[in-house]
């Protein structure tokens, strides 16, 4: 039994967090914090935990987090990072679940978030968190930078093409869509039932900060430098994402590979990637509440693109639940351990 605390638990995240990990039979979530319910039971906050935890929300500076065996941020970017060495320096894990350290470039980051990055210096000791690339690390780690939610679905649509060479990585588009949550939980007029309701819109098509991120995993994982059109779309449900990859083939008159068998040769060892049969429907609703990524790949009309969906709930395998299956690799229990849930379905 580990002792665990969480920053930040009054978000989506955190509450995900909660959810999962008082029901996980190897951990006690011993310190929860958040400013501005400090002094609140978490039970009557969140009232689905009655019965399964009896704590109250620690003022951040107030938190002994020192006396956790791991910490997860489930806090804005920018946050972990000032925390992270005094926790580490105590001989504490962490599992940021922001994006302080998802990047090895920190000109990069600080171009895109925005800010000064405040813990330069443990970039190169952090392990990025995705399991299905990085898992003998992950399980080493002392520090986890969880992956966003976006390159999760993205990068496993997108890997198995990439390693095997098939494709013209010069010309990938990811059309992505989210439900709300992915934004968080906050006050904002744009996120209201009445601005999101019977309504559908691409944004940040610009530049998404997702998107050098994306490209760094496909690096990491084989080496290779892609070119990436990446459009994110908020689309009007809660829970959600579905990834419409399209990748051009090398050589569009021909293709060597039967691409149902490559998928499912490249993930048939993987607990939470899902590959469906030819022809079967993705939907969202098949992985809400859960920590699957379920993926179709086909080429329509046998030309010359192939064009991969992928589906995950963005607050589980985009967040949460992949953050424990991080901490399970981490403390060498079977990675599947508390995240046996079914989808919830309607």
């Amino acid at each position: 039994m580990i002792n665990v605390g969480i920053v930040g638990g009054t978000g989506y995240t955190g509450s995900e967090l909660l959810r999962i990990l008082v029901q996980h039979p190897n951990t006690e979530v011993r310190v929860v914090t958040s400013r501005a319910e400090a002094g609140v039971r978490l039970q009557d906050a969140y009232p689905q935990l009655r019965g399964h935890i009896d704590l109250i929300f620690a003022a951040p500076e107030k938190a002994s987090l020192t006396d956790c065996d791991i910490v997860f941020f489930a806090t804005p970017n920018g946050t972990a990072m000032q925390q992270a060495p005094e926790l580490l320096a105590a001989d504490v894990r962490v599992i940021d679940l922001a994006a302080d350290f998802r990047l090895d470039d920190v000109t990069v980051w600080e171009q895109w978030y925005g800010m000064r990055h405040a813990a330069p210096e443990l970039i190169a000791n952090a392990v990025y968190g995705m399991p299905e690339l990085n898992r003998e690390a992950i399980r080493q780690a002392r520090l986890v930078a969880n992956p966003g939610c976006y390159p999760t679905a993205v990068t496993l649509g997108l890997l198995p093409l990439i390693e095997t060479g098939i494709i013209d990585h010069r010309q990938l588009i990811a059309d992505v869509k989210s439900g709300v949550s992915g934004a968080g939980r906050k006050a904002n007029t744009s996120l209201l039932m009445a601005e999101t309701g019977e309504s559908f819109k691409a944004y940040s098509v610009g530049g998404h900060r997702h998107q050098p991120e994306i490209c760094a995993n496909i690096r990491r994982a084989t080496g290779c430098e892609i070119e990436l059109t990446f459009v994110p779309h908020l689309v009007p449900m809660i829970r959600g994402i579905e990834a419409t990859l399209y990748a051009p083939i090398k050589d569009a008159h021909r293709l060597d590979f039967d691409l149902q068998a490559l998928y499912e040769s490249r993930y048939h060892s993987e607990k939470f990637v899902d590959v469906m049969p030819g022809g079967a429907d993705i939907e969202t609703r098949s992985v809400k509440g859960t920590n699957l990524c379920r993926l179709g790949v086909v080429r329509p009309l046998d030309a010359g693109i192939i064009v991969v969906q992928s589906v995950i709930d963005n607050l589980v395998k985009g967040a949460a639940g992949q953050a424990v299956q991080n901490m399970n690799l981490m403390f060498g229990w079977d990675e599947a351990t508390g995240l046996s849930t079914l989808g919830l379905v309607p």
